[in-house]
């Protein structure tokens, strides 16, 4: 069995997720922000391409049952109802909605991996949920992928860090498992920060560039490690949560 990781959705071919289990991470923000919708109610949410296919998208749904999030370099898009603050996903907002989401890094994430056998959005926030989905794939005979969202196409401290804490506890239950370079490395990255994600995410660059456009307050509620028990799966292009159970 294998656990791989990879740093950018870039570094990934269709071969690399079929038939695995695939978990995509992205810490700062999407990630977390899609497991605190759903934890707080939200119908599910819909990843897509482009702040236009939302709109065009919106246009064939009821507009109360919906709403509209979307972010460019880290700002909020114009008309919209939320960025990609995860603060934004409140109980009050988004009970029984449907969000249609697109993102700088996360959402293009999501769709680069279609053709796995499952995906999980993974984060600290939802560390534990995701992870047991990813044990019961490797119990089941399946590899694994852990693939990070990256900055803009680039490597993220923090997308690898979580990625290096899932490779800890996946490699402590099954030793045996084959780790390529990325997995290996994001474990140093893991063991360097540990348990201080507060720490993590203010030396990250993307955390230093939140700071610094006024959205220091997320990176506290990126951190939150197991904030929730709620296990976001893509499955038939939307992202609903599961029973927690299905992940022991």
């Amino acid at each position: 069995m294998r656990v791989d990781v990879f740093f950018a959705p870039s570094l990934v071919t269709p071969t690399d997720v079929h038939n695995r289990v695939v978990a995509v991470v992205d810490v700062l923000r999407a990630s977390t922000s899609i497991a605190t919708a759903l934890a707080n109610g939200a119908r599910a949410v819909i990843p897509l391409a482009s702040s236009e296919e939302v709109a065009s998208r919106s246009k064939s749904l009821e507009r109360s049952e919906v709403r509209l999030a979307g972010e460019r370099r880290m700002q909020p898009v114009p008309g919209f109802d939320f960025g990609n603050s995860p603060l934004e996903f409140t109980r009050d907002a988004v009970e029984g909605k449907t969000v249609l989401m697109s993102t700088t890094n996360g959402t293009p994430a999501v769709l680069a991996v279609q053709g796995a056998k499952d995906i999980v959005i993974g984060s600290y926030v939802n560390f534990s949920a995701a992870l047991g989905m990813l044990r019961a794939g490797l119990k089941a005979g399946s590899d694994v992928a852990i693939v990070c969202a990256g900055n803009e196409r680039h490597f993220a401290l923090e997308d690898s860090a979580c990625a290096g804490l899932f490779v800890q506890h996946l490699s402590a239950k099954y030793a045996k498992a084959d780790l390529n370079d990325a997995a290996q490395a994001a474990l140093v990255l893991n063991k360097k920060f540990g348990t201080n994600l507060k720490r993590l995410l203010r030396a990250s660059a993307h955390g230093k560039a939140l700071v610094e456009a006024g959205f220091g307050d997320d990176l506290a509620a990126c951190a939150e490690l197991n904030a929730y028990t709620v296990l976001p799966v893509y499955q038939d292009r939307q992202i609903t949560k599961v029973a927690t159970e299905r992940s022991r």
